[in-house]
């Protein structure tokens, strides 16, 4: 007998919502498999956090539904499955990590140990610390723990890594891939570009409250011609800026870097320009640039 296909994690269906004369939401549909981590994406007033608090429940529609594994985002057994670090989050000053860990643990059934909450955030050395004297980066990373201590099936991650260092935001992407790995569906927002690039299975691009692009990164990637061409050259920037194919020209370090959607034609004209040009590389565009094309296109 053939296995019944599972529920999305979380979808929307159609989902209208308008504030005024605004529409934040016009017709968005969205869905998250289990063990996949979507991204979504979109300029400022695209409709991301719109969009996720619909998913939550916290936000209901004028038109469309939203579900999450299939049934209402309101009951409490479906809540029990999903975790969540907003933005922002109202916590109490005066409590430690391990009190605020303790607090929310025991909303959960069979939630995460303190110790796994602990590892997964890298809170070794701020378990007895206050939650108001942590840094914004530190605060961040407890906000992280408490949304994962009830061993989510489903993580909403909205802006994860704003104020953390390098160092932290590399865990965290390890541990994000683990979680993932393991099963848990996870929907990303984040104006950090790389940050999609390196860790979604897909990604949608809003702009004016519905999707205008979805798909794998490189499905993405692929929808804009420009490339990236860079090489060893002598030759002037400004001339090369001024070639009618080129988009933009600049150096980095000794290292002269194009931007064109006629990557041929341009390495043609380079090597016929300086006959000493040597470690040519042509590039795809990344998601940046995708992104900032299909937004400039849906503007």
């Amino acid at each position: 007998m053939p296995r019944q296909p599972q529920p999305a994690a979380a979808e929307l269906r159609g989902v209208h919502k308008r504030y005024g004369t605004l529409a934040a939401l016009d017709g968005l549909d969205l869905h998250v498999a289990p063990g996949e981590l979507l991204a979504v994406l979109g300029p400022n007033g695209a409709g991301k956090s719109t969009a996720i608090a619909t998913c939550l429940g916290l936000v209901e529609p004028d038109r469309g539904s939203a579900r999450l594994f299939d049934e209402s985002p309101l009951r409490l057994a479906v809540r029990r499955r999903v975790g969540v670090m907003l933005q922002s989050a109202l916590l109490p000053d005066t409590l430690t990590v391990a009190e605020l860990l303790a607090q929310t643990r025991s909303y959960y059934p069979q939630p995460l140990g303190t110790d796994e909450c602990v590892r997964l955030a890298g809170l070794e050395d701020l378990r007895d610390r206050r939650y108001g004297r942590l840094s914004g980066g530190q605060q961040r990373r407890v906000q992280f723990a408490l949304a994962v201590c009830g061993r989510p099936q489903l993580l909403f991650l909205d802006e994860p890594t704003v104020g953390l260092d390098l160092d932290a935001r590399t865990a965290l992407w390890a541990t994000i891939r683990t979680l993932v790995a393991d099963g848990c569906a996870v929907v990303l927002t984040t104006h950090y570009l790389e940050e999609a690039e390196a860790l979604a299975d897909r990604v949608a691009v809003l702009a004016h409250g519905r999707v205008v692009a979805a798909g794998s990164v490189a499905q993405i990637r692929a929808r804009v011609a420009q490339r990236r061409i860079r090489c060893l050259s002598t030759l002037d920037v400004a001339t090369v800026a001024a070639w009618p194919e080129v988009r933009s020209a600049c150096r980095d370090g000794e290292r002269l870097e194009i931007v064109t959607d006629t990557a041929e034609i341009v390495v043609r004209q380079l090597l016929f320009e300086d006959s000493a040009l040597s470690e040519l590389e042509v590039q795809r565009a990344g998601l940046a640039e995708a992104f900032t094309e299909i937004t400039r296109e849906a503007a």
